[in-house]
């Protein structure tokens, strides 16, 4: 190990999840590292137990054969049995992360989202699939939660990749100080910036932060010429307008022909984070379902394609 690497190997991030083979975030075949905590608390989103930083205990009811054995082990009683014998969990007492009752589980009903891991351990799993990089021009992808509240250790992290020749890259809600985000841009090769809503406080309605800062970020990224690639999570009725996208072109329009600036990918609603919901103990924010037809996504393509800008549809 370098001795850049081993500089690094002390400072530690609470993580969720690292998935990989992914295709959807950042060119070719990806790793994805998703941080723990997040700023925001967007009605519509996908990983719930991604917004808190603290460890939380996921549990699938449906999966539980009511044996007890998580309830003799949990050090601050999270789980219990009822009267009549059934296994609950208070989700109001703050989780240890000492795993036990994940361990003691028989049948995966207990997840326990958070675990601290150093910059080498991350790497050894990035490593695994340098192949697959070089084949596909992939390589890492940062996530979250959002990755920038913990941003000393993603600039590590993305330090030591582009040490070792792999592909970087962000996705962000931008709600971060200037100094941060530009330190990580240091060693990322691609942004990918969401603009939930370019109205201020419709954005606060819907995320409960305001985008002032958000959009500043955003400027100042493109205006260094670092490549960001735009990300528009798309729902009927509340961020779907004409009005909303003629405000965000107004906004691009610009830096269209920057070289850094890479286009537009729309991403419309889906229900695959709804269950965690359930299972996290929290009630899920939205009512009804607001996902868009691909006559509804084709209107909005039409839209941007009207001023030139690069455009696609990402559908998970």
């Amino acid at each position: 190990m370098s001795n850049a690497k081993a500089a690094m190997i002390e400072r530690k991030a609470v993580i969720f999840n690292v998935q990989k083979y992914n295709m959807y975030d950042g060119p070719g075949v990806r790793t994805l590292v998703f941080f723990k905590g997040c700023p925001l608390r967007c009605k519509w989103c996908a990983n719930p137990e991604g917004q808190l930083r603290k460890y939380e205990v996921m549990f699938k009811k449906n999966s539980c054969i009511n044996c007890g054995a998580c309830v003799s082990v949990c050090p601050v009683g999270i789980h219990t049995m009822s009267k009549g014998m059934e296994h609950e969990v208070d989700h109001s007492i703050d989780c240890l992360g000492c795993r036990k009752c994940e361990n003691a589980c028989t049948e995966s009903a207990i997840s326990i989202m958070g675990q601290e891991k150093t910059v080498s351990e991350i790497m050894e799993i990035i490593e695994e699939d340098r192949q697959f990089y070089e084949i596909s021009g992939g390589g890492v992808t940062l996530g979250g939660g959002e990755v920038l509240m913990q941003w000393e250790f993603a600039a590590n992290l993305l330090m030591v990749c582009k040490q070792e020749g792999i592909n970087t890259a962000i996705e962000t809600c931008g709600h971060a100080k200037l100094e941060a985000i530009l330190k990580v841009a240091e060693f990322t090769d691609l942004f990918l910036f969401d603009i939930k809503h370019i109205d201020p406080e419709r954005h606060y309605q819907l995320t409960g932060v305001h985008n002032e800062q958000i959009l500043k970020n955003l400027k100042e990224l493109l205006n260094h010429r670092y490549n960001v690639k735009i990300r528009m999570p798309l729902l009927k009725g509340l961020n779907d307008s004409k009005e909303e996208f003629d405000g965000v072109i107004n906004f691009l329009m610009p830096f269209r022909d920057y070289k850094n600036f890479k286009g537009i990918d729309l991403l419309p609603y889906h229900k695959l984070g709804v269950n965690k919901y359930t299972q996290l103990g929290i009630e899920y924010p939205i009512e009804g379902d607001p996902s868009l037809s691909s006559d509804d996504l084709d209107r909005i393509e039409g839209w941007i394609k009207e001023y030139d800008f690069p455009v696609s549809v990402i559908k998970h």
